[in-house]
């Protein structure tokens, strides 16, 4: 259920998203020329791309499935005819005058996207979905008293995805285009790259007195980071809501949002629809996607985020919150599944000694130590140097009274930095729990005997006490003691 509207000094923000999604396909749109990112200024621009006369375009096929695999993981109707229109504006980077774009019949239409904010969930409603080629880009920091124009990104491809006003805050706003992020990448039809521009958004924001009409918005373009997304929004909400305050009128227009200062600032009177002069384009025919097509698109479909968290939690008896850490990505839940089935290779379902599930302690390592590598250097779990038969090892020695979790965490450093074998690093570094029930009893006995007064506190009922009496039971072990084992040989030999 959407949570009630919050509102900000007594008005109720009203967002709306456009997203454009680069898609990931090695060719354009409408030509042949490449994708690829990074190349010299105009170096991957050819004939059609820069509108020469006698050049026709041609759909990238790669292209338009990519949309139906989106539309599809979002539940809206993929239109068996759309079409491509000119969208007509002058600017210097874009050479025919005009974008080639989808205005009154999407290839995309309607869908919803779910997210989860404050312990509620809230749905997003999608307008339509469409493809479209990208213009250039202008270079202002390398000239002085001129701009540069780099045609290499005219006729990149893109899935522009736009939603009706539903959003209610900008951090609302932040956690949806999150989610989409990671649908995009999930589904394989954009690599998500925010700093190279694969996924950027615009945000359609107004404020209006509850119950009242929508008010004027203003678009804020070109937000490629959630930071960003999440100032910008902010900023243009206070500046909206003095304004009327003041008894000032909102203006419709696009605004650009200056990271530096935290502010928007107008850059130009907002176009309507009818100012682009949509009109079909003549050099391309309808787009007809039969349903044979759709459905081969569906049966190649990954399995999708909510179903496999619902998956992890029914068969693996995982919390809800674990599921979605575990589907923050394809490539974690997969690297999930293999350190999971890792664990269990050789008794399956439960971990050692019949206590914790495979799958919780596969999941716990994950969220745990893992993940806190990952975020400390920056990498996304598919460049991580420890595979997952090498973590599957580790969980298994802890899970099996081997290591302790200290010594654990020792190894998983090693493994980090290039080791190779768990069992390998254990016996090089002395780290294997003792589990000579002997000569643990002998090491708690002389620990009582020489820290009386410590035992004296205890039996007071000081518990950081017993907690000194256990790390002189792991010095005197030089950290081979099992903590756990220790800690229950010491409460019964004290009569705790």
């Amino acid at each position: 259920m959407n949570a009630p509207a919050m509102l900000v000094r007594g008005w109720e923000v009203v967002i709306g998203l456009e997203t454009h999604a680069q898609l990931s396909t090695a060719s354009k749109i409408f030509s042949g020329a490449s994708t690829r990112f990074g190349a010299a200024p105009n170096t991957q621009a050819c004939a059609v791309d820069l509108a020469l006369p006698g050049t026709l375009p041609v759909a990238n096929r790669g292209a338009v499935e990519r949309a139906i695999r989106f539309g599809l993981a979002v539940g809206a109707k993929v239109a068996p005819l759309s079409i491509f229109a000119r969208k007509n504006y002058f600017y210097p980077d874009l050479p025919k005058a005009y974008q080639i774009s989808q205005y009154e019949i999407p290839v995309v239409q309607g869908g919803t996207v779910e997210f989860a904010l404050g312990g509620r969930r809230k749905t997003v409603h999608l307008t339509r979905a469409h493809l479209e080629e990208d213009a250039g880009k202008s270079l202002h920091e390398d000239y002085h008293g001129m701009s540069g124009i780099d045609l290499n990104r005219a006729g990149t491809p893109l899935l522009e995805i736009v939603t009706e006003p539903d959003l209610r805050a900008a951090a609302e706003a932040v956690e949806y285009a999150k989610t989409l992020h990671a649908l995009v990448v999930w589904l394989g039809i954009c690599d998500g790259n925010m700093q190279e521009g694969s996924f950027r958004c615009d945000a359609n924001v107004s404020v209006r007195r509850p119950g009242a009409a929508l008010g004027t918005r203003r678009e804020i373009k070109n937000l490629n980071s959630f930071r960003f997304l999440q100032q910008a929004i902010e900023f243009e909400v206070e500046w909206q809501i003095e304004r009327l305050e003041d008894g000032l009128a909102i203006e419709q227009a696009t605004v650009l949002f200056d990271p530096d200062s935290g502010a928007t600032r107008a850059m130009r009177s907002k176009e309507d629809a009818h100012d682009y002069r949509y009109f079909p384009d003549p050099d391309l025919p309808p787009l007809v996607i039969a349903p044979e097509w759709v459905e081969r698109v569906r049966a190649a479909m990954p399995e999708l985020p909510g179903a496999m968290a619902a998956r992890f939690e029914r068969d693996d008896g995982l919390p809800a919150y674990d599921a979605a850490m575990m589907t923050q990505s394809l490539a974690f839940a997969r690297c999930y599944e293999a350190v999971r089935d890792g664990c269990a290779a050789p008794d399956v379902g439960r971990g050692g000694r019949g206590a914790t599930p495979w799958p919780k302690l596969a999941a716990n390592w994950l969220m745990g130590e893992v993940s806190k590598r990952l975020n400390a250097e920056g990498i996304a779990i598919e460049r991580m140097p420890v595979d997952s038969a090498q973590l599957a090892a580790l969980i298994r020695r802890v899970a099996d009274g081997t290591l302790s979790h200290s010594g654990a965490r020792q190894v998983f450093d090693a493994l980090w930095a290039g080791a190779s074998d768990v069992d390998g690093v254990i016996d090089a570094r002395g780290l294997k729990q003792m589990n000579d029930a002997g000569a643990l009893e002998a090491i708690v006995d002389a620990v009582i005997a020489a820290n009386a007064r410590s035992v004296e506190e205890f039996r007071a009922g000081k518990d950081k006490a017993f907690n000194a009496l256990v790390g002189q039971v792991m010095k005197a072990s030089k950290g081979q003691a099992n903590p756990a084992q220790a800690s229950e040989l010491l409460r019964r030999k004290l009569g705790a």
